[in-house]
């Protein structure tokens, strides 16, 4: 079986910069991969949204999102980046998270500094812990891995302190055995390329593109050229199955059938072709009895 953190690990050093789209389950994991992408980023926020109706407001549990990331490594084989919010707890909690996740399938955490509970990070009203214990929670989820399983240290301090002390939060996190820094919720152009222009070469830099979010919303080749080496786009998928399930719903109440937006929709066939039908009845028959599949 292959080491997705090593993979994952080689890629972030190649070019182009590596994009990951958010996935929710494994249905859009499947889409994803079909669509080519190397790496996918399990949401945190997508999962709140979708497993529990509700706001990013640190709800989910490390079971649930432990439980997503196993299914979600059953079907599709890239490495997979996993929101860890703040790694749920404590410096030892963090490393419960770590053996959970790892063994789950995850490539990659992401743990914040955000206090708890913690909010989307482009939402107001964020809080962060003292710099020393964030710290101590890197080192606590390096220390626990086994695998390989790479750590993005995240900080939010950028709307709390300035950007200048999310900078210095960014080394510290590095230092402590980060292997990719993440400064969210840059604001403008400038923020945004501010990060590679004082935290280059320290460690890969991941960016996170959010529709209507705090970051302006950049082409992925102006990232790679301000000098990011990951962009995931969290939760977009969920703002648009989100949209196109109303618009299902709205027809389908407004007209007594979805016939008008059927042109959006994948067909019965089409759907159980992606998620293999045809392949698995296949292979079923091979264990029927009535088959000669016996001894």
């Amino acid at each position: 079986m292959h080491n997705s953190a090593q993979i994952l690990r080689a890629r972030l050093q190649e070019r182009p910069v590596l994009v990951a789209p958010g996935v929710i389950d494994p249905l859009t994991a499947v889409l994803a991969v079909n669509a080519g992408f190397e790496a996918l980023y399990l949401t945190g926020a997508g999962i709140a949204y979708t497993r529990l109706g509700m706001a990013d407001v640190g709800l989910t549990t490390m079971t649930e999102v432990t439980e997503v990331i196993a299914r979600i490594a059953d079907k599709v084989d890239v490495p997979l980046i996993v929101d860890g919010d703040t790694g749920f707890g404590n410096a030892i909690t963090v490393q419960r998270t770590i053996r959970f996740f790892e063994r789950a399938g995850a490539a990659a955490i992401q743990i914040e500094d955000q206090t708890f509970p913690k909010r989307c990070g482009h939402l107001r009203g964020k809080d962060v812990v003292p710099v020393e214990e964030m710290v101590g929670k890197i080192k606590a989820a390096v220390d626990a891995r086994v695998n390989g399983l790479l750590v993005i240290g995240r900080t939010d301090a950028g709307a709390v302190e300035g950007f200048e002390r999310a900078f210095e939060r960014a080394e510290r996190y590095a230092e402590a055995g980060a292997d990719i820094i993440f400064v969210e919720a840059p604001r403008t152009n400038e923020e945004l390329a501010a990060v590679p222009k004082a935290l280059g070469g320290k460690r890969p830099l991941m960016a996170n593109m959010v529709e209507g979010g705090r970051t302006p919303m950049t082409p992925v080749s102006e990232l790679e050229a301000m000098g990011y080496d990951l962009v995931v786009f969290s939760a977009g998928v969920v703002r648009a199955m989100a949209r196109i399930a109303r618009s299902f719903y709205d027809t389908l109440k407004a007209d007594g059938t979805s016939d008008a937006i059927r042109d959006q929709m994948y067909s019965f066939d089409e759907l159980a072709e992606i998620v293999g039908t045809t392949q698995l009845l296949e292979q079923g028959r091979k264990y029927d009895a009535a088959g000669g599949g016996g001894a």
